[in-house]
């Protein structure tokens, strides 16, 4: 298995690194399609726990997770679970700009003392589903407010304070 079998995917409030899930979504792309979404996340908990830590008291919560990632690949609707709190992705493949970019956002929220939820996307696929070409991108709550080049730590930090005032409104 390499690195690049390791796709992080929202499960409940975390981020949770799942080992094959990729290869899983191609394998059941043509034949899972029509199958509830009980039939799917039975069928994805059974194949993923064999070689991922999913605890039993949050069985119901992954496999939630695996029906949304597979609605998702297949370009089906699908049940986006409610925000909490602020959502941070970088996306980018890895590079330095990308790292000093979240590692920037990480100090940014310890400073200003707000949670969140910061997630750097460097699958490929899951970064082309955003439409955005510029790396590094930075997406608070979904809207994209960088792409191409690293923002100045006073950009992030005003971003991620208006961001944080909007959710306690």
């Amino acid at each position: 298995m390499t690195d690049k079998d390791i796709t992080r995917i929202k499960v409940g409030q975390f981020a949770v690194s799942i080992i094959g899930i990729n290869k899983l979504l191609d394998e059941m792309a043509g034949t899972w399609a029509d199958k509830s979404d009980d039939e799917v996340g039975a069928f994805m908990l059974d194949r993923l726990e064999r070689s991922n830590y999913i605890p039993g008291s949050a069985k119901d919560e992954y496999g939630q997770a695996f029906v949304r990632e597979f609605r998702k690949h297949l370009g089906q609707p699908f049940i986006e679970d409610a925000p909490q709190g602020l959502d941070i992705k970088v996306l980018g493949m890895g590079c330095p700009q990308c790292d000093s970019l979240t590692k920037m956002i990480m100090d940014v929220l310890t400073e200003i003392n707000l949670p969140a939820g910061v997630d750097h996307v460097t699958d490929i696929k899951e970064i082309a589903r955003y439409g955005i070409m510029g790396s590094p991108a930075l997406l608070i709550n979904g809207k994209a407010v960088a792409a191409g080049s690293v923002p100045s730590r006073d950009k992030v930090k005003k971003w991620l304070v208006e961001a944080g005032q909007s959710l306690r409104k």
